[in-house]
């Protein structure tokens, strides 16, 4: 594949993902509950997948028992947490302060290998530690003086780094083992399970027959689950992970702008100065990892 090909696909993953929001608010709109949102992103999503390893790829299938545990927590921490907390700070704060606190993942992913895998901290890592806590202050509002949402929003979107941070932690042990297709599929098998807990079938389904419903839904399942987490793992075979990781700022860049566009949020110069922090120190992250830093 040519490099541009994959730039160009780790970029549309991005994309992808950073409408997440616009049907995360269609869908409660239509008067979708929050735990039917977590069902209707993880479980169709589940079923989706399965279907297109089976047609394409059915060595994902094949894995040892022993090794379930890993896929199991990261399903339910990495994805279904991760869902509930994301989708929910999306509810309660602006797109863009959701999509830049899960941002601050990068920098936790530091702090938890130091004490995992007693990785170095070096002064690069901790420039990028300072100025993602100092992003983090202007988005939520604590430097400026004005809250971006409210208190337990900011909470869910901290929450929502930390689970997304987590997935590198199961990662290094399941891609250890496994290729990238496998640990998306089977860390999607056990947060599709684990979405049943989360279903009120007879709230749901009533909510789904309205044009919103269906929208929301096919949108949320297709084009911010299943499309990008294929498109981005397949640009990441042309392309180093520290470059796909600042390819991939272009996330929160999408989610403001829908925001702005589509629910006609505000962006403050605070805020403006937090999403430069944030991206700034995860930048520094990925240059690190490129090229190494003593």
């Amino acid at each position: 594949m040519k490099k541009y090909l994959s730039c160009a696909l780790v970029v549309l993953g991005a994309v992808c993902w950073g409408f997440i929001g616009v049907f995360n608010r269609l869908l409660g709109s239509a008067g979708v509950e929050m735990r039917n949102r977590v069902f209707v992103r993880n479980f169709p999503s589940l079923l989706l997948l399965t279907l297109v390893f089976a047609l394409f790829r059915r060595s994902v299938f094949h894995v040892k028992p022993r090794h379930l545990p890993i896929f199991a927590a990261s399903g339910f921490v990495s994805i279904l947490c991760l869902s509930w907390v994301y989708l929910s700070c999306q509810a309660e704060c602006s797109l863009a302060v959701a999509a830049i606190l899960l941002y601050l993942a990068p920098s936790m992913v530091v702090v938890m290998s130091a004490l995992l895998w007693k990785t170095p901290v070096t002064r690069r890592k901790l420039a990028a530690l300072l100025l993602a806590l100092a992003g983090c202050a202007l988005v939520s509002g604590v430097v400026g003086g004005e809250l971006t949402g409210t208190p337990r929003g900011l909470l869910f979107g901290v929450a929502s780094a930390f689970c997304y941070a987590t997935y590198t932690v199961f990662a290094h042990y399941g891609l250890a083992r496994y290729d990238t297709y496998t640990m998306i599929y089977w860390t999607f098998f056990f947060a599709g399970l684990g979405s049943l807990l989360f279903l009120d079938a007879p709230a749901l389904l009533p909510a789904l027959l309205t044009p919103r419903g269906v929208g929301g839904a096919a949108g949320l399942v297709l084009i911010a689950t299943v499309l990008p987490y294929l498109f981005y793992t397949k640009g990441l075979e042309g392309v180093e992970s520290g470059k796909a990781a600042i390819l991939a700022n272009v996330e929160p860049v999408v989610a403001a702008l829908n925001g702005i566009v589509l629910f006609h949020e505000q962006l403050s110069v605070w805020v403006l100065l937090g999403i430069v922090c944030v991206l700034g120190g995860a930048a520094l992250l990925t240059k690190e990892d490129a090229h190494g830093e003593a």
